[in-house]
């Protein structure tokens, strides 16, 4: 017994590096179980079950019954799956969707705080909705956002909710520019600051945080309603609107979404969201390890740009993405199926994309 319990301890010593600064750390070997959880999971599921983990659908009818059959990879929630809910009852539905899934799923909501809350702006959820960026940086600074962060980070988990598609990252110039009410400033710098702050809150309490919208709005027009061409030289998004993504991939943001704008710079042929170019440009200069999401594929700056959604899922992936936010789950999954068997997407990619949002997901705490 005296021999098995050495061997155990040594086993134990042997998995456990001392760091330069006295702290302890595990050395490869927990690396190596991540990892092997991750093919483990991976191996298990179909090819259709891989293509629906990577896409966030915009919450269906029969949530349940959908999540049954297809697997999605997450729901995104908006304001009316809210409006006639209490805590319980939300918190009832989540825990039915996730009983079905294989993998939990990602549970997503935008709650920027201000104009764009889908949960506290009820006051059966919160007293008082989130406050705007803008209305933090003039009460309190950085101080109140913290604050507000870990706040915020806390009530939405509290609810099954375990991603929140913020912070808005984004630097318009001046007060008028669409993005700017759901901005912190009108300075990279500030912001860099602001984004920096928020995700490691968020980090700390566990909640997926999706930095938006990359490499930055400006001072353009919505997407949601226009295609919008960007005509700022690749100088003006290095020194000054990347400068809030990079202070984000610094403190670990574990996802990005790409915005829809046709950006010269970058890519004058296509919206940023289906520009290999752009996807690139991200994973090689600035060194993204993390997810890659599209901005919603429902908006007109890429729907009318590709005039099919079948069409566009397909553009999504092969841009490079890992997850593609749409409302129309089930033809992006039976499209993106389709390129795969007849060779216009390897399955490597698509493993590719599901082993980074499964290692979120373990990160997170969604999945073990």
């Amino acid at each position: 017994m005296k021999r098995i319990l050495k061997a155990s301890t040594a086993l134990f010593l042997a998995a456990l590096l001392i760091t330069a600064s006295g702290t302890i750390a595990f050395a490869k070997t927990a690396q190596k179980t991540a990892d092997e959880r991750i093919e483990e999971i991976l191996k298990g599921m179909t090819l259709e079950e891989k293509i629906a983990q990577m896409i966030l659908y915009d919450l269906p009818e029969s949530p349940k019954k959908t999540q049954e059959k297809y697997q999605f990879g997450g729901y995104l929630l908006f304001a009316d799956t809210f409006e006639n809910e209490t805590e319980a009852s939300i918190k009832k539905k989540i825990k039915k969707w996730q009983k079905v899934s294989k993998v939990k799923l990602l549970i997503a909501v935008d709650e920027e705080g201000g104009g764009i809350n889908r949960v506290s702006k009820f006051s059966q959820f919160r007293s008082e909705p989130f406050p705007s960026p803008k209305f933090l940086r003039k009460n309190g600074g950085l101080e109140a956002v913290i604050k507000d962060s870990a706040e915020k980070a806390q009530f939405l988990k509290a609810l099954g909710i375990n991603t929140n598609l913020a912070p808005v990252a984004d630097t318009p110039y001046k007060a008028s520019d669409y993005i700017a009410y759901r901005a912190y400033s009108t300075g990279a710098v500030k912001n860099a600051r602001f984004v920096k702050t928020v995700v490691t809150e968020m980090n700390e309490y566990k909640c997926v945080s999706c930095l938006k919208h990359f490499p930055g709005y400006g001072g353009n027009g919505n997407t949601h309603t226009d295609i919008i061409r960007d005509k700022r030289s690749l100088k003006t998004y290095e020194t000054r609107d990347l400068k809030p993504f990079k202070a984000g991939i610094k403190a670990g943001a574990p996802m990005i979404l790409v915005n829809h704008d046709i950006i010269n710079a970058f890519d004058n042929n296509n919206p940023a969201s289906i520009s290999k170019k752009v996807h690139k440009y991200l994973r090689k200069e600035l060194g993204y390890k993390g997810v890659i999401m599209t901005d919603s594929l429902n908006m007109a700056a890429a729907k009318d740009f590709v005039g099919d959604d079948a069409k566009l899922a397909v553009k999504a992936v092969q841009a490079g993405n890992d997850m593609l936010c749409t409302g129309y789950g089930i033809t992006a999954v039976n499209a993106i199926t389709k390129a795969v068997k007849d060779g216009k997407i390897t399955e490597k990619r698509i493993n590719q994309s599901v082993r980074r949002i499964l290692r979120m997901k373990l990160e997170y705490g969604i999945i073990r």
